[in-house]
């Protein structure tokens, strides 16, 4: 009986050992699969940062955005001056455009008459120079003048917009253009070589006007225009008496009472130089033989009178 407890006894320590193991064993596996469960969240958690990170980058302000280096702006320039040779200057003027790798876009130079009737030059020049040399173009015209600035005026447009247009424009165009030249390569009715033709026709037409209207951009942004007139300073100079100057209404009053003046002085020596002169000659033979025939009918009337004796 008692062999019989401790045999039993033994089988259920033994039962209750395997089940332990059993256990343990079972254990390993699922800790193995939680840890094989684990590393997949971080790296579903990095990919989810690396998608957001990409799409910070492609939609943020920064990168759609041009920054300042990437702006295009068209500076252009205007003054006028009173100088004393107006064509000298304006021959100046051009080489100074040359010598900074620009150009004179046009040049006039002509007479014009004050109120005082005197003939005086005057110029107008406008030119292009690169954008970076346009503070120092302007210090050099100035310094063409020994008196005040008349105007000047400096203006900047900013065309980034249009020029990032204009591009994508393009980008299209050039992409519909290969799409149809590959059609056309394929065609093989000649109604719809044609009609493909007209279109590629189109394309390549429009093609060639946004190119040219970025150049223009591009030379514009990158050469600034400063347009010049220059006055004689007889042209500016106003009327002085005695030390004193007159301006406004005044000034236009005396003006206008110098040309009257004047106007009175010349027709007075004209009167003696020319007209009188023609006057006597035309006029003086006439006067003579209505004289000459008027006297000789009172002679002959003095002589048929009939002497009364006394």
């Amino acid at each position: 009986m008692y062999k019989r407890m401790i045999t039993i006894i033994s089988l259920a320590v033994l039962l209750l050992t395997s089940c332990a193991a059993n256990k343990s064993a079972e254990l390993p596996i699922v800790g193995a699969r939680e840890a094989g469960a684990a590393p997949s969240a971080p790296l579903a958690m990095d990919q989810s940062v690396a998608r957001s990170a990409s799409g910070t980058g492609a939609n943020s302000y920064s990168s759609t955005q041009p920054t300042n280096a990437e702006r295009m702006v068209v500076k252009n320039a205007s003054l006028s001056i009173a100088v004393d040779d107006p064509p000298a200057v304006m021959e100046r003027i051009s080489k100074m455009a040359d010598e900074m790798g620009g150009f004179v876009v046009s040049a006039n130079l002509y007479q014009t008459t004050l109120d005082s009737g005197v003939e005086v030059p005057h110029a107008s020049i406008s030119i292009r120079v690169p954008a970076e040399k346009l503070d120092e173009a302007m210090s050099r015209i100035k310094a063409e003048t020994q008196q005040p600035v008349m105007t000047e005026n400096i203006s900047s447009q900013d065309v980034t917009a249009d020029y990032t247009d204009l591009q994508s424009r393009l980008r299209n165009q050039e992409a519909a253009e290969k799409q149809l030249q590959q059609i056309l390569d394929k065609a093989t009715k000649p109604e719809d070589v044609l009609s493909i033709f007209n279109q590629l026709t189109q394309v390549r037409e429009q093609i060639e006007l946004i190119k040219g209207q970025i150049q223009f951009y591009e030379q514009s942004a990158a050469l600034s225009m400063i347009s010049t007139e220059l006055y004689a300073n007889a042209a500016v100079q106003p009327v002085t008496i005695g030390g004193w100057q007159p301006k406004g209404v005044a000034k236009q009053a005396l003006q206008a009472l110098v040309n009257t003046l004047k106007f009175l002085a010349n027709a007075a020596i004209w009167i003696f130089i020319l007209v009188l002169p023609v006057l006597i000659v035309v006029l003086l033979p006439p006067v003579v033989i209505i004289l000459l025939v008027l006297r000789w009918r009172n002679r002959r009337k003095a002589k048929s009178k009939p002497v009364v004796a006394s």
